[in-house]
């Protein structure tokens, strides 16, 4: 069964199970404080986690496009991915336990059509804080899992909570045997042996944690999450994703093109060029900063393995070709953007040419100032890595040339250090999810908006939103502009926002047809992707944009608006970076941040 096959038969199912199928979120999301990239299905639905009514009812189902960059120096191996594609079916305070679970049964087990005894599943075994949660367990037995294919692990395993505090619940997860034999006696659901894969992972959002511990939910929720990648290779038979007819055309090509046979590398220019073509389809750019940052690295990496393979990089273009025909059907946002993309990591792959040209003199300065000794530093190699983008097996090679080593044991410790570092800060931006709408956040929210309708006053009407990040302490805006914002400029559009703050204007939220917001003017970013009906916040007569909110109920809620800072961000897109101030009346000066 091919993957489009199973997302078809996952939307459809739930369709008929009373779901309105919604469009996947952008990969860049939109506003939203606490990831780089659209991470999980659950993270373009917080606020109505949260309570919000969904202008398409309380039963959801769509396919989510996302990326997870924690593990990119791990793509290579034979499951590790960038870009994924997550199936999923929302409960928004209507079924449970016992309905969640019959549906994921009858879906795995007649529409996949997976016998019962490759199935396991696990549930939370209970603690001093939350009872055991029997209820799935007998639900799952119910249904026909029988009690030995039933496990009970503990809340580092079957509890979900997106950070310290907030919603939280336990989970039921399900697992596939792959049929390899057991490493053991005792071998179950969660051993990495591999004989077990999990497959899907229902959450039931039916707490709160706050700091004096846990209370019972009003709204109970059900979010669920299945890999596409890894159920098309377990269906197929297959023992990587890279076997499907996801990669199988551009694993194929690699390796007729290769001069130098190396597997890890072909898996690599895969993966990392099908995550970066879906990245800039959406909107992104490379930058030497978030998530432009990342898709730098991931286009850089990618072509230092096409050299790696030693494949002519003018075959760069074929592999693009190659990709948008092959996932066309899935993805028609590729063909439409074929020459952006294209463009984008053309350009790219000119650039690093001129970086790895740049390193060899970099080096060299590096080899010309070490005295009595022929092993080349950690720091030094690490420092070539990291400031000038110089692959450490390249500066390996160049060492040999030279007559050199290199310091191999402190490269790597210096690189773990970085790795677990990068990891930190991505899972702490992942964790915010729920529990990053504050006060402060929804101030910025709404800042967004009035910074955004300033702009197309100041620069002109096709002035657009190219992307923001908000935190507790300040926002970041993207715009398309093609010029450096003059002082003059800067000035008048701080003005504008905060005669808007101060004349109090209300914050209204109305619902209604796409078509119907269109019309009306309303400003919005990626369009296509907004369900039938769709929510529109207005400012005043000064803003109408399409937005899932939450956002302010007057502009004088929110402080004072100053730039602090007007700089690229990429090639025509600008950045502004902005903090609202506290005060009573405008009157402290700008001493004291917003806080609440």
């Amino acid at each position: 069964m091919k993957a489009i096959e199973i997302r078809n038969k996952y939307l459809n199912f739930f369709k008929t199970k009373g779901h309105e199928i919604i469009p996947s979120a952008p990969l860049i999301p939109e506003n939203d404080p606490s990831v780089l990239f659209t991470t999980a299905g659950m993270q373009p639905l917080v606020p109505y986690l949260l309570g919000e009514k969904h202008p398409e009812g309380r039963r959801l189902t769509d396919y989510q496009k996302c990326v997870r960059t924690n593990d990119i120096d791990e793509v290579g191996d034979n499951r590790h991915l960038t870009y994924f594609e997550m199936l999923g079916n929302w409960s928004l305070g209507d079924y449970f336990k016992e309905e969640s679970i019959a549906m994921s049964f009858e879906f795995l087990t007649k529409e996949l059509g997976i016998p019962v005894e490759k199935l396991s599943v696990t549930c939370f075994a209970g603690d001093a804080d939350c009872p055991k949660d029997t209820i799935a367990a007998e639900s799952w037995k119910k249904v026909g899992i029988p009690e030995d294919h039933i496990y009970y692990y503990g809340k580092d395993d079957n509890w979900w909570i997106a950070g310290e505090e907030g919603p939280c619940g336990p989970d039921t997860e399900m697992f596939y045997d792959t049929g390899k034999p057991a490493c053991g006696p005792d071998c179950q659901p969660s051993c990495d042996c591999g004989k077990y894969v999990e497959i899907w992972n229902n959450v039931f959002m039916e707490y709160f944690k706050d700091k004096n511990g846990y209370t019972k939910l009003k709204q109970k929720n059900v979010d669920t999450g299945l890999g596409l990648e890894r159920m098309t290779m377990l269906l197929q038979g297959k023992e990587t994703p890279f076997d499907t007819e996801l990669f199988s055309p551009i694993m194929d090509k690699l390796k007729e093109l290769q001069q130098e046979d190396n597997i890890e590398s072909r898996r690599i220019v895969a993966e990392h060029l099908r995550s970066s073509m879906m990245i800039i389809a959406d909107g992104g750019r490379p930058s030497n900063l978030d998530r432009g940052y990342v898709l730098r690295r991931l286009i850089r990496r990618m072509i230092r393995h096409i050299n790696k393979l030693q494949i002519d990089l003018k075959e760069l273009e074929t592999l693009i070709n190659i990709n948008i025909e092959n996932l066309k059907e899935m993805y028609p946002e590729l063909e439409k953007n074929k020459k952006t993309i294209k463009s984008v990591i053309l350009e790219e792959k000119d650039k690093f040419v001129k970086t790895l040209a740049n390193g060899v003199k970099e080096f060299q300065k590096a080899i010309r100032k070490l005295e009595d000794t022929k092993i080349i530093p950690g720091e030094i190699v690490f420092r070539l890595y990291d400031t000038y983008g110089f692959p450490p097996e390249v500066t390996k090679e160049l060492a040999q040339e030279n007559g050199y080593e290199i310091d191999q044991k402190a490269f790597e410790e210096l690189f773990k250090k970085h790795q677990e570092k990068s990891r930190a800060g991505s899972e702490q931006k992942f964790k915010g999810g729920l529990a990053e709408q504050t006060e402060e956040t929804i101030c910025y929210h709404t800042a967004t908006h009035l910074l955004n309708a300033a702009l197309k006053q100041v620069i002109g009407k096709d002035a657009h939103q190219r992307g923001s990040n908000i935190t507790v302490d300040r926002m970041r805006f993207d715009f398309n502009c093609d010029h450096k914002l003059t002082p003059e400029e800067k000035q008048q559009v701080e003005e504008l926002v905060n005669q808007w703050i101060q004349a109090g204007l209300p914050v209204t939220k109305e619902e209604m047809k796409k078509e119907e917001a269109i019309q009306s003017g309303a400003e919005c970013m990626f369009i296509e992707k907004y369900p039938d009906i769709v929510t529109v916040y207005s400012i005043g007569e000064v803003s109408k944009e399409l937005c899932g909110g939450p956002h302010v109920n007057n502009t004088k809620e929110l402080g004072r608006f100053k730039i602090k800072k007007e700089e690229s961000s990429s090639s025509g897109v600008r950045r502004i970076k902005a903090v609202l101030i506290k005060e009573d009346d405008f009157g402290d000066g700008g001493k004291n941040h917003l806080k609440g």
